[in-house]
């Protein structure tokens, strides 16, 4: 039956074009955004999941940038205290060289030992990254080095995981320079042949002294040795874990360009097909009052 009043045919055509213009509005957000899931209204829980994996993902880099941080420290107290052991071992093959020696000869090698430990003193201080020192410092747990190492979240429940180095085994001086691991060795006493030459004895006894200082400052390298491995070790596995995470989230979220870029040229098509339909139901109402006019 044909009417004036309603044109089924026209309605019936809007219809499928409005459903295919949807269609196509949909499918050219995702080919601009590369994302199948946008919004919540797309997939609430996909979204949902994306989201929160993406803020556990901002966590694990603010982490790498803190361990980055810390490897800075770490890596310039290590080759601060590697320093040190070296000019320790000079000042044991000085000690060596004066024994026996008469107080002329041992004047001479007190000379050499006072500016290898001004060097020392020197690469202590200098042992600064980002304010902070490793190899200077009171020794108290206030002083300690925590490093944060991991982010954990189990639902609402967070741990925070750091990497931990006492600052008591790292104290090649103490704040005030007499104390820590060579602070003996370098006190102005430490090998003074200015009065009299010194004994063998007394030679002896500055060794086991150096000798004390080398098996600490060694503990101390091996510290920091294996605190920066353990950094490295866990860089490695956030830079895996972040990878791991945003292909987690992309296999949630992703449009699949190939099939979405197909889809776009056939709804087009759909598009065009719909408009011509519209426009022939739409000619209808012409053919009725074409009747009236013959």
């Amino acid at each position: 039956m044909a009417s004036i009043m309603t044109n089924a045919a026209a309605l019936t055509a809007l219809q499928s074009l409005s459903a295919t213009n949807k269609a196509l509005e949909q499918t050219q957000s995702r080919i601009s955004t590369g994302l199948r899931v946008s919004t919540a209204s797309d997939n609430a829980a996909y979204w949902s999941i994306a989201t929160t994996m993406r803020s556990d993902n901002k966590a694990n880099s603010a982490v790498q940038d803190a361990l980055g941080l810390g490897a800075g420290k770490v890596d310039t107290a290590y080759a601060a205290i590697v320093d040190v052991k070296t000019e320790v071992d000079k000042i044991k093959t000085k000690l060596l060289a004066a024994m026996g020696k008469g107080q002329d000869i041992q004047k001479q090698i007190a000379t050499e030992i006072r500016a290898i430990q001004a060097g020392i003193r020197s690469s202590v201080a200098n042992a600064t990254y980002a304010g902070t020192n490793m190899l200077q410092t009171d020794g108290t747990a206030a002083s300690d080095l925590k490093i944060i190492a991991a982010y954990n979240r189990t639902g609402t429940t967070v741990n925070i995981d750091t990497i931990n180095i006492a600052a008591i085994d790292t104290q090649v001086l103490d704040v005030a320079g007499t104390g820590g691991f060579v602070g003996g060795l370098l006190a102005t006493g430490f090998f003074d042949p200015s009065a009299a030459a010194l004994t063998d004895a007394a030679i002896t006894t500055a060794l086991g002294a150096v000798e004390t200082a080398l098996v600490k400052l060694a503990d101390g390298a091996a510290t920091l040795g294996a605190a920066k491995s353990r950094i490295d070790t866990q860089k490695s596995f956030l830079s895996n874990l972040t990878d791991s995470i945003d292909r987690g989230v992309g296999q949630l979220v992703d449009a699949d360009m190939d099939r979405e870029s197909t889809k776009l040229q056939a709804l087009q098509v759909q598009q065009q097909l719909g408009i011509q339909a519209l426009s022939i139901a739409n000619s209808n109402a012409q053919s009725i009052l074409a009747l009236f006019k013959s």
